[in-house]
């Protein structure tokens, strides 16, 4: 977990927190969940979400306050064998693991666009058995003009 900080050149850093699933944990990925049994991805998504309470509800334990809006990216560390990657194609377990550790975990009231922006993918190093980490923003303590190039006004014709 990070605190506020200041950079050199006086611009506020706002909050932000790392909130790391264990390592291990079957990801759910778009190029392998598609020719699987519903329900499979089910329990799988199920497996996630749990693991993501889990590290959500030792964050909040930890000091990471209940926020009012959050920007979210996850990191995706796969695993070593992996040659090309994609860290868009594990959206599925993003949505898994900040339904676990923000929703469930009481971070967030819920994850709807009033109140979550992202989650937004990275790729990370290789690690065995792959891992996933989000990074939780605290939208409240960025600058509004900020907020609008992060996330910016519809345009015409877009049904938000």
């Amino acid at each position: 977990m990070t605190a506020p900080e200041t950079e050199p050149s006086g611009i506020h850093r706002p909050r932000s927190w790392r909130i790391e699933l264990p390592p291990g944990i079957d990801l759910l990925n778009e190029n392998r969940t598609r020719r699987m049994h519903w329900r499979q991805v089910r329990e799988m998504a199920a497996v996630v979400r749990q693991a993501g309470a889990i590290a959500g509800h030792n964050a909040r334990q930890a000091g990471v306050p209940q926020l009012r809006a959050a920007h979210v990216y996850y990191i995706v560390h796969p695993g070593p064998r992996a040659v090309r990657r994609d860290p868009g194609n594990w959206m599925q377990s993003a949505k898994a693991a900040v339904d676990g550790a923000l929703v469930d975990a009481g971070i967030l009231a819920d994850d709807d666009s009033t109140r979550l922006l992202g989650p937004d993918p990275r790729l990370g190093t290789p690690v065995k058995g792959s891992q996933l980490v989000l990074v939780v923003t605290d939208l409240d303590q960025i600058h509004p003009d900020h907020l609008a190039l992060l996330n910016p006004p519809a345009l015409p014709g877009d049904p938000r």
